[in-house]
């Protein structure tokens, strides 16, 4: 009988899921273009690791855009969603709406938030430009500026900054800082929840030992929390690997993944080459591959870390 109850979900994930990337593997395996040409075998992830250097340069430089990428996002979302959860788990007066205000963001429409964030990033127009307007900084042009933000700052304060140590551009900052906006309130959420679960009685009894504010953080609060936090990490850590549709929206093709390829991540390596080039079978191989990397990611980070989470 459970098995009964579970076919209609096993089925759906089957057809839906399952095949589509078995075929996905099938078809990365031949050159395909708009049908099914010569069997290549394992050529197609040569080509685009090593063998053609075209290819190669592309995916790498994507590999590594991806990197910068999540090493933007992710620590600061986790920070500012950790300190935001503390804060309003404190009896604030108004907390309920401050709560729901932070989770808005992420119920809101991915392309809808972000076609706004079009407009707020606007060289001319835009809202941001115009409040950084008043404190003397103007000329930023967000979403088109390939420039590295440390080559930028730089040549503000009069420095000269070598291209390796040029940062990211300001355009891939700019698709940071929405989706550390938009995702912000589910992490916030998870966190509230984590502060919850830890019983009241663990920080009336280090107060009576005279513990600081801090140390209830430190000793206490966090290793109480560190399954939420690692639960926060993995999810986001996959999210920002998949990300897309921001991308897609603020570098609207024919400049997908611009200004000079600076935001083209792996994710949208694959659209463009499936979809763009529709070259099928190298982007199903890009797929298989980004797939096998995020699921590397997510044995590590269960290896490493989860020893590490203290459960009550």
């Amino acid at each position: 009988m459970p098995f009964v109850f579970l076919f209609p979900a096993m089925a759906l994930l089957a057809i839906f899921k399952v095949f589509p990337a078995l075929f996905a593997i099938y078809i990365s395996l031949f050159r395909w273009d708009v049908i099914q040409g010569a069997f290549r075998g394992l050529d197609n992830y040569a080509d685009i690791l090593w063998a053609n250097p075209t290819r190669a340069e592309a995916f790498w430089r994507a590999m590594s855009t991806t990197f910068t990428y999540v090493l933007i996002t992710i620590p600061l979302e986790m920070g500012l969603a950790l300190v935001i959860a503390y804060v309003l788990f404190q009896r604030l007066r108004g907390r309920t709406f401050y709560r729901t205000a932070y989770y808005l963001p992420y119920v809101t429409s991915t392309v809808a938030a972000a076609t706004v964030f079009v407009w707020i990033f606007h060289p001319q127009f835009g809202l941001l430009n115009a409040g950084l307007g008043l404190v003397g900084i103007s000329g930023l042009t967000w979403l088109q500026e390939p420039d590295g933000v440390f080559q930028m700052i730089g040549r503000a304060v009069g420095l000269d900054v070598p291209g390796w140590a040029a940062g990211p551009s300001l355009a891939l900052v700019s698709i940071a800082i929405f989706s550390i906006w938009h995702f912000l309130g589910f992490q916030i959420v998870i966190f509230l929840s984590g502060l919850g679960n830890i019983p009241e009685e663990y920080y009336e009894a280090a107060r009576l030992d005279g513990a600081s504010g801090r140390q209830l953080f430190t000793n206490i609060t966090l290793p109480l929390l560190s399954p939420q936090i690692f639960f926060v990490f993995t999810i986001a850590t996959i999210g920002v690997f998949r990300a897309f549709n921001e991308i897609y929206v603020f570098t609207f093709p024919p400049l997908l993944g611009g200004p000079l390829d600076t935001t083209r991540t792996l994710n949208v390596l694959v659209f463009r080459t499936f979809f763009q080039q529709g070259q099928i079978g190298l982007g199903s191989a890009l797929g298989v591959i980004l797939t096998l990397l995020i699921l590397a990611f997510t044995v590590i980070q269960f290896r490493v870390l989860e020893r590490r989470v203290v459960y009550q």
